[in-house]
């Protein structure tokens, strides 16, 4: 997507962000193991999970962890066809610092192009990357209670997978940082802004309204939805402000837990007190809703 998320991937969270150094145990030595000392903190990066480049995700395992441990899945953003994890590693320090007994993922997916777009390829991966998490719980030592963290495009598949895909209900919450929630919108499917039409058209392979519903998380959210936070910016050029009331709206009717806040001068992106009231509001959310 366009910008997606620059600014707030590289703030986000940074009144709470320290520089977390961890020594990192190597591949062979993991897998030479039948399973992690759970009384010592544990951090891999890389893991494959498909034989894509793309395929692949760092996880920290706190110390002193058992099978009631969280782990918490940071999706990030990039209009479906860029961005990468490590945008993300500013979230993930901050979390390992305000929750120091919680489980991260910081996942890369597969990146769309012409010949393979988002859906369902991306949302595949996330069910892969879950399905892979839980045949290993005894070996990493984790529940299988899991939360997301989105931020534009990785909020929007954070949504849909929660809302869509996950048939277990192993999603315990999911939170949306500017995620489009509705691609049939005609904000998207009248724009003549070049982008736009170019993030559109990822989807579009059947170039129908019916497609682009079925790839939104407002068409396929249910009463049984895990608690949703949604962040939105008033002055968003990528994802206008429908995007999150029409979906908080939409809970609301469906009796589902779910806080929004808009940020009247925010767009695709923001800092100052716009950005620490999000910290605060997403530090509460866990608190209640995960932690």
């Amino acid at each position: 997507m366009l910008l997606i998320m620059k600014t707030i991937q590289s703030l986000f969270f940074y009144s709470f962000a320290f520089l977390l150094i961890f020594s990192c145990q190597s591949d062979d030595d993991a897998l030479s193991q039948p399973g992690l000392d759970a009384t010592t903190y544990y951090q891999e990066l890389n893991v494959s999970y498909g034989p894509d480049g793309d395929q692949k995700y760092d996880i920290y395992l706190p110390a002193n962890r058992n099978m009631d441990t969280n782990v918490m899945i940071l999706i990030h953003g990039g209009g479906w066809s860029a961005g990468d994890k490590a945008e993300m590693n500013e979230v993930k320090d901050a979390l390992l610092n305000e929750f120091p007994n919680m489980g991260i993922v910081n996942m890369n997916y597969r990146l769309a192009d012409a010949e393979n777009g988002p859906y369902p390829m991306q949302l595949n991966d996330i069910t892969t990357v879950i399905n892979k998490l839980k045949s290993d719980q005894n070996y990493y030592v984790i529940d299988n209670d899991f939360g997301f963290i989105g931020t534009s495009a990785g909020g929007h598949l954070a949504l849909l997978w929660s809302y869509a895909f996950d048939i277990s209900s192993d999603v315990s919450m999911v939170c949306s940082i500017v995620g489009p929630t509705n691609l049939a919108d005609p904000f998207y499917l009248e724009s003549d802004i070049p982008e736009i039409q170019g993030l559109i058209a990822l989807f579009v392979m059947d170039a129908s309204v019916a497609y682009l519903e079925e790839v939104s998380p407002l068409n396929r959210v249910t009463a049984s939805a895990p608690p949703t936070l949604l962040f939105y910016g008033g002055v968003d050029p990528l994802v206008p402000v429908s995007q999150g009331t029409d979906l908080h709206n939409k809970l609301d009717n469906l009796g589902v837990t779910n806080e929004f806040t808009l940020y009247p001068n925010g767009g695709h992106g923001w800092i100052g007190p716009d950005l620490v009231d999000t910290t605060v509001k997403l530090k509460a959310f866990i608190q209640t809703h995960f932690n």
